[in-house]
């Protein structure tokens, strides 16, 4: 079984509007597309649009409310230039002490949320209550904040959970967000690219050295993905960044199987502490 799959078996509910395939059967006059958006507006009429985070109406399915929105911090400068970890002000970079001591083994990682009391309310029911439909709008933040690296991208491919965790979980959350990613760029998407080769426990409270050396090694490329990534810039797509040891560990196997560089987008980022601190 695939430790990275996007979803083991279909979500109940109304799918999300995004998820509606474009166009199939009717070539002219644009026949398929008005019958989605008819489509769309019974399902509207019968299921009013509400705030992804509360039950506030909103005009636009899979939409945060004015209220729900504000509570979003978007990771803008000044960040590291090559982990992304926000600064608290001007003047700090262009690299954190962490990346100026130890370049990490990927190019580039940004993210478009700082990981608070905001960002939880969509990551933590995407991530463990099925409400797989904040992919997309998820996925639409992180194309902006990331826009840089998709651009020089030339795969996408998820982080992924191992064989144990997707059954209990059903679905992996980061191979629904590379997945609506490589959509949106019109990119290949590889979502069996890498798999866990053994578990690991869970990695919260951890400090960063203690997340490297339970992760070292922990994950490995397929013979078939790694030929498919020979010589080609793989973005790596996770929902949380931490501390950065994930996608250090991912990075360093995806480059001994010859990819030429490897780039990180998350939906949010965890500022680090250290930085946060007041002087």
């Amino acid at each position: 079984m695939s430790g990275s799959g996007a979803r083991l078996w279909p979500r109940r509910g109304r799918a999300p509007v995004e998820g509606v395939p474009p166009s199939t059967g009717t070539r002219r006059g644009g026949g398929a597309p008005v019958l989605f958006r008819w489509a769309g507006l019974v399902l509207d009429a019968l299921l009013p649009p509400h705030c992804l985070t509360c039950d506030s109406p909103v005009d636009v399915q899979g939409s945060l409310c004015g209220a729900c929105f504000a509570t979003l911090s978007f990771v803008t400068a000044p960040h590291c230039a090559r982990c992304g970890v926000p600064f608290p002000h001007a003047g700090t970079g262009p690299l954190c002490p962490a990346c100026e001591a130890r370049p990490p083994a990927f190019e580039a990682a940004r993210a478009a949320l700082r990981y608070d009391a905001g960002a939880r309310r969509l990551i933590l029911p995407f991530k463990h209550a099925d409400r797989t439909e904040i992919a997309g709008p998820l996925a639409r933040h992180m194309a902006r904040a990331g826009a840089v690296l998709l651009a020089r991208a030339e795969v996408v491919a998820p982080v992924p959970l191992h064989w144990r965790r997707l059954l209990s979980r059903r679905y992996n959350q980061a191979a629904l967000l590379s997945g609506g990613l490589a959509r949106q760029a019109g990119l290949p998407h590889l979502p069996d690219l890498l798999r866990r080769s053994r578990p690991t426990p869970p990695l919260g409270e951890r400090g960063a050295a203690e997340r490297a050396a339970l992760l070292d090694g922990a994950f490995a490329v397929s013979r078939r993905g790694a030929a498919r990534i020979a010589g080609r810039r793989v973005l790596l797509v996770d929902d949380v960044m931490t501390s950065g040891a994930t996608a250090e560990s991912c990075a360093r196997a995806l480059l001994a199987a010859g990819a030429a560089a490897v780039d990180v987008l998350a939906a949010a980022r965890v500022p680090d502490p250290r930085l946060e601190a007041p002087r």
